[in-house]
């Protein structure tokens, strides 16, 4: 990812971290950026900084051209981030809205908490994407590492590849939609049949995603709902 190929332009507004720091990117980006006229801002060189272009409140959209470090992009409201490069740890971490797109891989915990906006992975993301997701959309064009969906309360997640270990695990009300192999499902996860209204929110994030697949190769991973209240009878064996 070379951040030296942004081409000058009257519509964006380019940062260069090698020059400026990350906290007067991110002082900028969290006062009023629509007063430079709603200009697409350009972060070059992040070379791995963490929490970058966090905390956005505004309807700007923000392109960054190289890898990041932790929590890019957390708790975003109304922009759309796109990262060309790969994220680490916590990307999209507890967005509220708008959309954040990782042209590459998204380390662990990828779109944790989240209670709204969509988060679009281009490629595999690691383990625990989706950890307690609380209403936002998921869509992981490659696969996903373990426990991935693990106590998710609300939203959905579309996994285009396969899943690691535990997928859903102590699911609440999220849906889970797979293509790929699933290796195994966490406690209280089931598969279930796929319905027309499955169907066309597959299509709609796919779409939303930019990604060709058809709906009717994902399979419905969603809560039995044992889980939902304590069952001393169980002895703890669910």
């Amino acid at each position: 990812m070379d951040s030296l190929t942004i081409a000058p332009s009257t519509e964006t507004l380019t940062f260069d971290l090698s020059q400026t720091t990350l906290r007067e990117v991110n002082s900028f980006l969290h006062h009023d950026p629509l007063n430079n006229g709603g200009k697409k801002v350009a972060i070059a060189h992040p070379d791995g900084a963490h929490n970058l272009a966090v905390g956005i409140d505004a309807p700007i959209e923000v392109e960054i051209h190289g890898h990041t470090g932790y929590y890019t992009a957390g708790m975003n409201k109304q922009a759309t981030v796109t990262l060309h490069g790969n994220a680490g740890t916590g990307v999209a971490e507890n967005m509220m809205s708008g959309k954040v797109h990782v042209k590459g891989f998204a380390s662990v915990s990828a779109g944790a908490s989240a209670h709204g906006g969509l988060l679009v992975i281009d490629g595999d993301a690691g383990l625990r994407c989706g950890i307690s997701l609380k209403g936002a959309d998921i869509v992981v064009g490659g696969s996903v590492g373990s426990f991935s969906g693990f106590m998710a309360q609300a939203g959905r997640m579309v996994i285009c590849g396969n899943a690691g270990d535990a997928l859903g695990d102590s699911l609440y009300e999220a849906v889970i939609y797979v293509r790929g192999n699933i290796k195994s499902l966490g406690a209280d996860a089931q598969l279930e049949p796929m319905n027309d209204e499955d169907y066309a929110i597959v299509q709609s994030l796919l779409t939303q995603a930019g990604l060709p697949h058809n709906p009717q190769d994902f399979k419905r991973v969603a809560s039995a709902r044992q889980l939902y209240h304590w069952n001393a009878d169980v002895n703890q064996e669910y």
